[in-house]
């Protein structure tokens, strides 16, 4: 497979702006829809910029911290400051009263908590959450994260992605044992991660906490390709089997359509 950066045609990106911050913010833009870690080389052959130009905004964005070196010294990833601009557009963007209200009306139609998801690195992190009324229930407020291997909107969102970019996500992934259920191994998850490709939707049964039960979906993109959003529900095991689980799929397959056409509009 060739290591060279993704884009739609064989010409090369023009990195456009009239000053240069908005030239790191284009080269910005085009680093933001890789789906793999890239070395300087990579950008060069992609872009119309000369190298030590690329090297020198490379830099400037490293020391930002919006850019991070591997181990290897060669190759780049994001950096926790563009991680967490990205998790606070999530979070406040003009969306979230639309979004809410989607999830208001699952949670009040399945009368058990639900929460709207976006992978984080190798983590889940929670957009935003309705609780049940039930005394009964599991707290977990927007902003909490959960591991991705053993989490039902983990699957989900794993389960889209070629099988080489998932490795690479998971390779320092330690699967923790949090339950007696927790998969323990990468075979053992990919093996899940087929089914789950294959059904549309994952399970967690006491896999992340003890008595927990929960089922997501996917929140699908209007205009096609991978998305980082799931919507779920969850619920102790005394509400929740696997049936219970399957009955709600249609409201939550509903949700999921709802929250893609306001995804949708906003991006208009």
């Amino acid at each position: 497979m060739s290591k060279q950066l993704r884009v739609v045609a064989d010409e090369p990106v023009k990195i456009a702006g009239d000053t240069p911050t908005m030239r790191l913010f284009s080269l910005l833009e085009l680093i933001a829809q890789q789906d793999r870690q890239f070395s300087l080389q990579d950008l060069v052959d992609r872009t119309d910029l000369p190298k030590p130009t690329v090297h020198r905004m490379l830099q400037q964005l490293e020391g930002a911290d919006m850019l991070m070196r591997d181990t290897d010294g060669r190759h780049y990833c994001v950096g926790g400051r563009l991680r967490r601009l990205a998790e606070d557009l999530l979070f406040n963007d003009t969306r979230y009263g639309a979004r809410h209200a989607v999830l208001r009306a699952l949670g009040n139609k399945l009368g058990e908590s639900c929460n709207l998801t976006a992978l984080s690195g190798n983590q889940v992190l929670y957009l935003d959450r309705v609780e049940t009324d039930a005394p009964l229930r599991f707290y977990l407020r927007p902003g909490s994260r959960v591991p991705v291997h053993c989490s039902a909107s983990g699957k989900v969102l794993l389960a889209q992605m070629p099988p080489a970019q998932r490795r690479r996500l998971l390779e320092n992934v330690p699967f923790e044992a949090y339950t007696k259920n927790t998969i323990q191994t990468l075979d053992r998850l990919e093996e899940e991660l087929d089914r789950v490709r294959q059904q549309g939707y994952a399970f967690d049964n006491e896999e992340f906490l003890p008595g927990l039960f929960c089922v997501a979906v996917l929140v699908p993109r209007a205009e096609g390709g991978r998305s980082n959003m799931a919507v779920a529900t969850q619920a102790p095991i005394m509400r929740m089997t696997a049936d219970k689980a399957l009955a709600a799929l249609p409201a939550l397959q509903e949700a999921a359509q709802a929250l893609m056409n306001i995804e949708a509009k906003y991006q208009c």
